[in-house]
């Protein structure tokens, strides 16, 4: 039997919620919505786009008429709903129309927040929520010249840079001492105001507006400090209410709005509430995310499908107006937290602030570049452990920095709950090549439009590897997981397929191994190049180019990438020379100083500029009671009363980890050629990209430990590395 399903509001969450069901039971249930404005379906937070020239309310129409007939809904547009008769299991709008109904979703909104301001009823006094607001706005525009708007938060901006572009003269009005208040701190509100400033805004910070002037409209404001302000126009937005109006008296409970439970469920059998007229733990919550997260939820319920229950948001703010980007998440407040990260680039007008509480992350704010928005307010959600936020400079872009390190998991546009790995998916199965193509494919950067930069780097780096990480192929009755999208070989079949197949140059590689791509792509070319010069098949070198070779080899050459990872040095020791944190003259003597500095030196000149799977970072420590940082670094050799103590595997970063003990040895000499054939062993074992704790893991720590124990395969192994060159004439003692 098909129930009766009314939606009272055509807004974003009633339409969404639609959506839902339509995907789970789409005969189920004959759906009936009534929408107060007369018009389709459309993104509210795109309003500010119908204040530029070049838009106007078709462009941010999300479900046109048509969508509503080809899906079997009936759209009441117009029709305010005014009465809810719960006996009788109706509702009612203005013009007289019932409707029954089995179930009824509440998705009524909110409503303006109108300061009680003398004179806010007169003309020329509008808020800033509906595409009719924008219409106003626009009007006035043709006539009027100057603009004022009241309330420096979120919508204000965005109202006020809507007036900019229809070429006003635009203040702003706001009763705190800076912009976005409850969102930024007053570093990034002093930068926002100084950019909004340049492109022709002025500001009026710390005023109370006590009066709105004129006789027939309004003319101008006045404030309790008793100054005045010429305006033509004054837009109201210093905030809103649930819009739970048509629920007064009705017996649902109601508290700031419509109470509900972790399903969206209301006090009244099958009477739901969702999005910004829904109370949920004593929240309403005004953003997008959450809605549609309320909506995933409620729409199982709807149908009888089990479902997660909701159990909260985290709020964020992302606003963006002519270019000028901004977000903050979580709690950025001075009180009871502390400053994890603060980065501020005055030349490039970036500022990043990141805050902590018991060494977990609380609160972020990004201001100018907010590549990293995504990742940071998954660990806001998660409350992650600081150590997550250390990153290193890979060379690349911060957005496609921040897209290659988040986990195929999590959610990339919040707004729409598409995740990084669904994005991969649809660019390979659907070959799609730009954002626009996973716009419309995933709703990914639909909506607030504040993830673009997140998605434009997934399509880079998604056509690079022509395939997700997920793909895997059958080698061996094996599940294999391939190197790239251009071979079906894992690292492990490449390098036993290479040797089998005398592969010594790229272009041997690629036609004797069946690649799909002549060029290759940023994962495989590197990753043979290392396999040739580690395996011995070929030394290559990064300015080496033999003629002959395919562009695969060019290719890699011409944008930087080369088989050779090397050594760093670390806390006591800097690769550069010298010493980061301590000195011969300071409190480290000078024989275990020099000590130190020899072992690095004849590391160096050991390893020479042999390639790795991945940089290895190598701490060295003349002393148990100096901060050397050996236990968390690939390599750490620290002075002991025993001799020295060889360590590996340890990681600095998230996930951090512990390195192992392999060994102690009484003179340095000993311990440096353990080192060395530690090094030697994760060079030709370990997987291309591959850190080492990652190798340890995988493979196992003991035979490790026993290799580079054994004395004689110590010295083979460090033998092979070169790192017996000349030795004894430069001996290290302990």
């Amino acid at each position: 039997m098909v129930k009766k399903l009314v939606i009272v509001g055509n807004g974003m969450a009633g339409i969404k919620c639609v959506e839902e069901i339509l995907d789970l039971e789409p005969d189920q249930f004959q759906i009936t919505i009534f929408g107060a404005e007369p018009r389709p379906g459309y993104n509210r937070v795109l309003l500010s786009k119908m204040l530029q020239d070049e838009s106007s309310f078709e462009h941010i129409v999300t479900h046109n008429w048509a969508w509503y007939e080809e899906n079997g809904v009936r759209l009441y547009a117009g029709e305010r709903v005014c009465n809810i008769d719960i006996a009788a299991r109706t509702v009612e709008t203005e013009t007289g129309i019932k409707e029954p109904y089995d179930m009824l979703i509440l998705a009524t909104g909110s409503l303006p927040f109108i300061p009680p301001i003398p004179g806010a009823r007169k003309r020329g006094v509008i808020a800033f929520r509906d595409a009719s607001d924008c219409e106003t706005m626009a009007e006035y525009a043709q006539t009027y010249e100057k603009a004022t708007v009241i309330g420096g938060g979120l919508l204000g901006l965005e109202a006020a840079q809507g007036l900019l572009n229809l070429g006003m003269e635009v203040g702003v009005v706001h009763n705190a001492r800076y912009l976005m208040n409850r969102q930024l701190d007053q570093t990034a509100a002093a930068l926002l105001q100084r950019e909004l400033e340049q492109q022709g805004m002025w500001f009026h910070l710390a005023k109370k507006t006590v009066n709105i002037m004129g006789r027939n409209r309004a003319q101008g404001l006045m404030f309790s400090d008793g100054n005045r302000l010429e305006t033509d126009l004054v837009v109201l937005a210093v905030g809103i209410r649930p819009n739970i109006e048509l629920v007064q008296g009705s017996g649902l409970k109601v508290n700031h709005a419509i109470v509900v439970d972790d399903y969206m469920r209301t006090s009244i059998p099958d009477i739901y509430a969702v999005g910004e007229c829904a109370e949920h733990r004593g929240i309403s919550y005004g953003l997008v995310a959450p809605l549609y997260k309320q909506c995933k939820v409620l729409a199982k319920v709807i149908c009888g499908r089990e479902t997660t229950p909701y159990e909260g948001s985290i709020p964020y703010a992302q606003l963006k107006v002519a270019g000028i980007h901004v977000f903050s998440a979580g709690d950025i407040r001075e009180e009871g937290n502390e400053t994890a990260v603060m980065g501020y680039d005055g030349m490039r007008g970036i500022y990043k602030k990141v805050m902590m509480r018991n060494g977990a992350v609380t609160g972020a704010i990004l201001f100018g570049d907010t590549a990293e928005s995504t990742s940071l307010l998954g660990m806001v959600r998660r409350g992650a452990p600081t150590t997550e936020l250390a990153s290193q400079d890979r060379g690349v872009s911060r957005a496609e920095e921040a897209a290659a390190a988040l986990p195929e998991e999590e959610t990339v546009c919040a707004c729409n709950g598409v995740s990084k790995g669904t994005i991969l998916r649809a660019i390979t199965t659907d070959k799609l090549k730009t954002v626009e193509e996973v716009k419309s494919r995933t709703k990914a950067s639909a909506s607030c439009g504040g993830c673009r930069p997140l998605v434009a780097a997934l399509v880079k780096n998604g056509l690079s590897r022509s395939t997700v990480s997920e793909a895997v192929v059958t080698l061996t009755d094996q599940e294999v997981v391939p190197v790239c999208g251009c071979t079906h070989y894992d690292h492990d079949s490449l390098k036993t397929a290479m040797v089998a197949a005398v592969c010594r140059t790229p272009a041997e590689v690629v036609s004797r191994l069946g690649w799909t791509r002549q060029q290759g792509c940023e994962l495989c070319r590197p990753a043979v190049l290392y396999y040739l010069e580690s395996l011995g098949l070929r030394e290559i070198s990064a300015s080496s180019q033999l003629a002959g070779d395919v562009a695969i080899q060019a290719t890699a050459q011409h944008s930087g990438e080369s088989a050779s990872a090397s050594l760093r040095f670390v806390n006591f020791m800097d690769l550069n020379g010298g010493s980061q944190l301590f000195s011969e003259s300071n409190q480290i003597g000078g024989e275990a100083w020099v000590e130190a500095v020899r072992l690095k030196e004849r590391l160096l000149a050991a390893w020479g500029s042999r390639a790795l799977p991945s940089p290895i970072a190598v701490a060295i420590c003349p002393g148990p009671e100096y901060p050397g940082g050996v236990l968390v670094r690939d390599i750490g050799l620290s002075r002991s009363p025993a001799g020295w103590e060889v360590y590996a595997g340890g990681h600095a970063e998230h996930p951090v980890r512990q390195g192992r003990l392999l060994g102690v040895e009484e003179n340095a000499e000993e311990a440096l050629l353990m080192a060395i054939a530690c090094l030697q062993m994760y060079r030709h074992n370990a997987r291309y990209g591959e850190k080492m704790w990652e190798w340890i893991e995988r493979t196992d720590v003991l035979v490790l430990r026993e290799s580079v124990l054994d004395a004689a395969l110590r010295s083979g192994l460090a033998g092979m590395a070169g790192s017996l060159r000349d030795y004894n004439s430069d001996r290290v003692t302990g």
